[in-house]
């Protein structure tokens, strides 16, 4: 017979991967069915109440399990929040890159997030997208979740307040790696702008804007193909940096604060 302590137990473990797998790359798929997310959710928990070491929860009153549930809920959503910033890092590299070469006034619907993204900026998500299944980095992303449980056990969580500020330059490391991604891309388009410039002036009759367009949708072409091969690498880097991220961010959700 399962005991209150024990469906309070439960709960507590299932808020924590529900707020997980609603943020979390893969797991967040919008294609994916409200129903299945939960189901998975449920059975994960449930798994987890039996390999978990048991201790009941200590609260004062409705409001107290209120609050726990809450502070439970959102170590999930910030671990989901961790690891969705590194995939993400792909993506803003190729909307960087459309701003460059002139795709960025072409915009799309991204099927699996429902958000308007760049044309290179989806074919970066898809291209990470299908290297985290072949990988099975999802795998690994779960683990990173299940240990999180024994460095912030369940019930004894206390958000330190300096996660915040990790989490910043979290943020900068990650833009500044997706700068040096497009990096190549910035030099060919410094330089072709420069010969640009320089045509002006020698054929000043000549249409800068037309000739402009189409030599940077070409050049930029062909530079994104010379360095895509450099892409498995970066998404291997970022991949090995996803579960680091969250432990990280679960040192600082926890009971010692």
């Amino acid at each position: 017979m399962v005991s209150i302590e024990q469906i309070e137990f439960i709960l507590a473990i299932l808020v924590r991967i529900s707020g997980f797998i609603f943020t979390a790359p893969f797991f967040n798929l919008k294609n994916v069915p409200f129903r299945v997310k939960v189901g998975f959710s449920a059975a994960l928990a449930l798994i987890l109440f039996n390999v978990l070491p048991y201790e009941p929860l200590v609260y004062d009153g409705v409001t107290g399990l209120t609050l726990l549930l809450v502070s439970e809920t959102v170590v999930g959503l910030i671990l989901g929040f961790m690891a969705s910033i590194c995939y993400q890092i792909l993506q803003f590299a190729g909307q960087l890159l459309d701003m460059e070469i002139g795709f960025s006034m072409v915009n799309e619907i991204d099927p699996v997030t429902s958000a308007q993204v760049t044309v290179s900026g989806n074919f970066y998500s898809y291209a990470v997208m299908l290297m985290m299944m072949i990988t099975y980095m999802h795998h690994f992303l779960l683990d990173a979740l299940i240990d999180s449980y024994a460095i912030a056990p369940v019930g004894r969580v206390f958000i330190n307040p300096s996660i915040y500020s990790v989490a910043t330059t979290f943020l900068g490391e990650y833009f500044i790696l997706a700068f040096r991604i497009v990096l190549p891309i910035f030099g060919s388009m410094l330089l072709v702008n420069t010969v640009l410039a320089i045509l002006a002036k020698v054929a000043p009759q000549m249409s800068m804007f037309v000739i402009g367009i189409q030599l940077k949708v070409i050049v930029g072409l062909v530079v994104m193909l010379v360095v895509i091969e450099l892409i498995p690498g970066i998404s291997e880097m970022i991949f090995d940096k996803m579960p680091e991220v969250m432990r990280d961010a679960a040192a600082y959700i926890s009971s010692s604060g």
